[in-house]
């Protein structure tokens, strides 16, 4: 019997406009991935083969020399550095990052500290500080936090405890008075990737740092000049599974990581998190660190404790690294487990808002006493995706405070979209923060009511009140010859694909040869093309289409490689699917 649900948001496909025909990017460069880079607008032969003398310089940072000055004074002393991460993967890279690098350079006393999502909640609070008083820092360095951290600083700075804050999240107009701030988003900061990711704001932050201590005659026989090239394996992960948009810094800096990981001089952390996901790290993509080695070290923070995930990027023993990668696998099979059953209370509740009103509102806020705090941030994700609207999710803490996570679609602030309600309602939301297209907020349970007619109210201000269309933008049709082994592995090596430079997506008319369903949820077609060849196709969480099936279907696809017990083949992912009679 098909699932019966409210109907997802429609799709509508649009061709990319095609660049004019002109000389290829680079001197041996396929004339496809030119065309497909020119369209995603690469201009330059840097622009393919991302050196790393084509990253921006760090002194484009406002603060980071005095950062740089700081650490480079406690270094020297021999002062202890406590680094105060985040519990999402962008701060678990980090924070890994962020020791290994100062233990690169010769620092003795580095340890770090990882907030559980539970107990202290985001960022750097007084309590945190509270908590990593007995360890006597000399330094506090945030990771992915602290840039409204503002209470957490006070406290710090009281104990006698100077902060370093790195951040890449909007500040809510007041700075911490921490003792320096790095952060590409904060106002004036004349850094030109304002998407870089937290792990990679430390990056830069090690690199300043490393051109100080050389400055000072710190390295020399006995002490080594560090090369952090070593670390962007860590850079890679974090910058692809915190979803920032791949400017051409942070595609430069994720392609020389996913290099090292090919090359196998990556840590055995990440290399142990792909072999348990079952993605070869010798040919390790972008997708394989957002879809596989990513949900893996979140799940620690999201069920337990991030500590787990940032010791598994620590581990230096390959065995020890695996063993941990394992618990870290089986936490994300519950955290699965846990979301399915989230996402189908929810759908149950948008059916009946469905069918109560004339059809969803512009913007959804859903809750359930009995949701898992640490899920419901995919659960948003899951829910967006569906109905393509954004989609604020709460859990109820111990505390007896809702903490929420919020995700957005394209073309919507949704932190500032939380910002325009609390102008509008002062004193309703008790916390909040984040970026473009997720945030993070904290309200009282009686204050929910009020906070969803606003959220309603703001985002139909914002949106209309038409019904929103997920637009799927097409590279146009790929000709049956190019849909062979050669053109899929070319593509899965040309990346690295992500946010802001989309992984090529084509879309075309083709008649359906057999189909069925794998899993009660996914779709398995075997296709031919205009031109007579035929495909293997599969279309993941689309099964509840096969119910109106035609012979003849409609889609958008990317072009991948199956590889199955050695054998690989190619095969097109399915995005969307319109049946034609």
């Amino acid at each position: 019997m098909t699932e019966q649900r409210s109907p997802a948001a429609p799709v509508a496909i649009k061709r990319r406009p095609q660049p004019p025909a002109s000389e290829l990017l680079s001197a041996g460069l396929h004339p496809l991935l030119s065309r497909l880079y020119r369209a995603r607008g690469v201009t330059s032969e840097s622009g393919c083969s991302l050196p790393l003398s084509a990253l921006h310089p760090y002194d484009c940072f406002m603060d980071i020399e005095l950062a740089a000055d700081l650490l480079a004074g406690c270094v020297r002393a021999d002062g202890s550095i406590l680094v105060v991460g985040d519990y999402d993967a962008d701060g678990a890279t980090g924070s890994a990052l962020a020791v290994r690098g100062l233990r690169s350079m010769g620092v003795s006393k580095v340890s770090y500290l990882v907030p559980s999502r539970f107990a202290f909640g985001y960022g750097l609070s007084p309590a945190v500080v509270d908590a990593a008083a007995p360890l006597r820092p000399d330094l506090i360095v945030t990771v992915d936090n602290g840039i409204a951290s503002l209470a957490g600083v006070r406290r710090a700075n009281e104990l006698g405890i100077p902060v370093i804050v790195t951040d890449h999240h909007l500040s809510s107009g007041e700075l911490p008075t921490a003792a320096a701030i790095v952060n590409p988003n904060r106002p004036g900061d004349a850094f030109p990737s304002k998407s870089i990711a937290g792990v990679g704001v430390v990056f830069y932050l090690l690199a300043a740092l490393r051109a100080r201590l050389r400055e000072l005659s710190w390295f020399g026989t006995r002490r080594p000049v560090p090369n952090l090239a070593e670390l962007l394996d860590l850079v890679a992960l974090g910058t692809v599974a915190d979803v920032v948009t791949l400017d051409q810094n942070n595609r430069i800096l994720v392609e020389q990581g996913l290099r090292r990981i090919r090359a196998g001089r990556c840590s055995p952390g990440i290399r142990a998190l792909l072999k348990v996901a079952g993605r070869d790290p010798g040919s390790a993509t972008s997708r394989d660190l957002g879809f596989a080695a990513g949900p893996r070290l979140n799940a620690a923070g999201r069920l337990t404790e991030m500590s787990l995930g940032v010791e598994c990027l620590l581990a230096d023993d390959p065995d020890r690294a695996m063993s941990m990668a394992r618990e870290l696998d089986s936490l994300n099979r519950r955290r699965r487990e846990i979301e399915g059953e989230m996402k189908d209370q929810a759908q149950a509740v948008l059916e009946d808002l469905s069918m109560e009103s004339s059809g969803l509102p512009p913007a959804l806020c859903l809750f359930d006493a009995a949701w898992h705090q640490g899920v419901i941030g995919i659960l948003a994700a899951r829910i967006r995706e569906r109905y393509h609207r954004p989609v604020v999710a709460f859990a109820l803490a111990e505390d007896g405070i809702l903490r929420g996570s919020a995700r957005s679609i394209e073309g919507l602030h949704i932190r500032d979209l939380i910002d325009a309600v609390d102008k509008r309602r002062p004193g309703l939301i008790q916390r909040f923060g984040g970026h473009a297209m997720a945030a993070g907020l904290s309200l009282r349970l009686d204050a929910l009511d009020a906070f969803r007619d606003v959220l309603v109210e703001e985002a139909r201000r914002q949106l209309g009140d038409a019904p929103p269309v997920r637009e799927l933008a097409s590279d146009g049709e790929l000709p049956a010859h190019a849909m062979d082994l050669g053109t899929a592995e070319l593509l899965r090596g040309a990346g690295p694909w992500g946010k802001g430079f989309p992984e090529p997506l084509f879309d075309g008319r083709f008649r359906v040869l057999e189909r069925r369903i794998l899993g009660e949820r996914h779709l398995k077609l075997r296709l031919r093309s205009q031109d007579g060849a035929s495909i293997d196709a599969i279309g993941f969480r689309l099964a509840e289409l096969a119910a109106s099936a035609g012979d003849q279907a409609h889609v958008a696809y990317r072009l991948d490689v199956n590889d199955y017990r050695g054998v690989k083949s190619p095969q097109l992912i399915l995005e969307h699917l319109e049946w034609h009679l």
